[in-house]
């Protein structure tokens, strides 16, 4: 069956032919973003494997002074949000997310060298503001290649990059910590060294090879994957899926800024990801060091830890696609939101001096859950954004968001509050209690949304056979 198209010169194109050609997209794009977002979750995350090889005694900090660095980072991505965006929004993605990578691999290598507190806060506050930017500029990207139908699925994919960074960091620590002494440094200092010169390697693929957005799909080297007759295709298809794609201004303007604040329904979205994340961001930081709490060694710990990790990257998967083909995103969040409570709540009902593998396994699924419905969440937000400046300016908000969640969650676990953290799991229930509430509200908003907009659909359209009977 062909697919009619007003303005496409050289004829239609079959559903079949543009099954294919997004096929062609999946393996060109979605690869080398997922590389990237792998780089980035090593290069921010491995600094909680690092805890476990004597980092704060080396360095010379506390406990609470490394939560309020993990918040500087947090800070530093949160400043820059929305700057980065703009930048990115102008020059385009494969250049500035070219020189953002580049920027801040250099950042991850030489932290491996730090000494004190000055330079601990400095180094963690530099790489967040070097960050800042990535991760809704990934988003942002994807939606000018694919279609409202098929992004869930495809954020679902990118994060799957941040899932399986998470996952393998734990892998990668156990066997990289163990270099302890090798030429004279740490395990944790030769972490920061070879995973800092991967996301070089990943920023040069990236410049290299992406093809940056349909409008022009060639790399900053020149390298070309589609004809000209795809490009029209993906250019094409985009725009009939989505009209407001096809004119775009290359700035965006503070009306932009001020538009998108007005919409009353991005606010609960904003404290959904700052509440529902802050649990995640503070256990994934800890986990290694909790589970060896329970009385396994120490970089065993790294390891088993990488197990609920690996769960949740399955689980994200599952997620976007069951989103995508269930086509209500808002209730998916409903139940993914849910579970993670039921979860964050059994872990905090069980008795201090429960069995060691009770703990962990009910630690595993806790960690397994949270944070599973992020993407599909994202995609959410994204799709009910009414211009590509809009877009562009909520998935800044939304990366925004997460990175508050980081903010707060930097001080759930404290020196104060050990060895069970109770205080902490107290907080991290009743977060998830009111996330639960937040996605019942969101889901109101927008059917009484809905509801006003075919109101008034019904409306013009009996004005309009007025018009036509006289």
């Amino acid at each position: 069956m062909a697919v009619k198209k007003d303005d496409c010169s050289f004829g239609d194109w079959t559903e079949k032919e543009e099954s294919k050609l997004v096929h062609k997209v999946d393996l060109v794009v979605m690869p080398i973003l997922m590389l990237c977002f792998f780089a980035l979750q090593l290069d921010r995350a491995n600094i909680g494997n690092a805890l476990t090889d004597h980092f704060l005694v080396d360095v010379g900090i506390t406990q609470n002074w490394f939560n309020v660095g993990q918040q500087l980072l947090n800070t530093g991505i949160v400043l820059l949000e929305i700057p980065s965006n703009i930048v990115l929004y102008r020059l385009g993605p494969k250049v500035w997310i070219s020189c953002q990578i580049l920027a801040w691999s250099l950042v991850a290598i030489f932290q491996a060298f730090q000494h004190g507190l000055a330079a601990f806060l400095t180094t963690r506050l530099l790489l967040g503001l070097l960050e800042a930017g990535f991760i809704p500029g990934g988003l942002y990207t994807l939606s000018l290649w694919y279609k409202r139908s098929e992004l869930s699925k495809r954020f679902a994919l990118f994060f799957l990059g941040n899932g399986l960074a998470t996952a393998s960091g734990g892998l990668f620590a156990y066997g990289i910590l163990h270099m302890r002494g090798v030429a004279g440094l740490t395990g944790w200092q030769w972490m920061f060294i070879l995973e800092g010169i991967f996301t070089v390697l990943a920023g040069v693929v990236f410049a290299c090879l992406f093809p940056g957005s349909p409008d022009a799909p060639v790399s900053i080297i020149g390298v070309k994957y589609f004809s000209e007759a795809e490009q029209e295709i993906l250019r094409m298809r985009i725009i009939r899926d989505d009209p407001t794609k096809e004119i775009r201004d290359p700035h965006i303007r503070l009306a932009d800024i001020a538009h998108t604040l007005a919409d009353p329904k991005l606010w609960p979205h904003i404290l959904l990801t700052i509440i529902g994340l802050a649990p995640s961001t503070a256990l994934w930081s800890y986990a290694p060091s909790i589970v060896a709490s329970f009385g396994y060694n120490s970089l065993t710990a790294n390891a088993m830890t990488s197990i609920g990790q690996w769960i949740s990257v399955l689980l994200v998967v599952i997620a976007g696609f069951i989103a995508d083909r269930w086509d209500r995103r808002g209730f998916f969040v409903l139940v993914a939101v849910t579970i993670e409570l039921a979860f964050t709540v059994a872990y905090r009902c069980l008795a201090d001096d429960a069995k060691q593998g009770t703990k962990f396994a009910v630690l595993t699924l806790a960690a397994a859950t949270c944070s599973w419905w992020h993407a599909v969440h994202g995609s959410w937000l994204s799709i009910n954004a009414q211009s590509p400046a809009e877009r562009s300016i909520r998935m800044a908000i939304f990366i925004m968001s997460a990175n508050c969640a980081g903010i707060v969650g930097g001080q759930l676990f404290r020196s104060d509050d050990l060895p069970y953290y109770h205080r902490g799991w107290n907080i991290a229930v009743a977060f998830m209690a009111m996330s639960v509430i937040c996605v019942i509200v969101l889901i109101a908003l927008y059917a009484y949304s809905n509801k006003s907009v075919q109101t008034t659909r019904a409306r013009s359209d009996t004005n309009l056979r007025r018009i036509q009977c006289e």
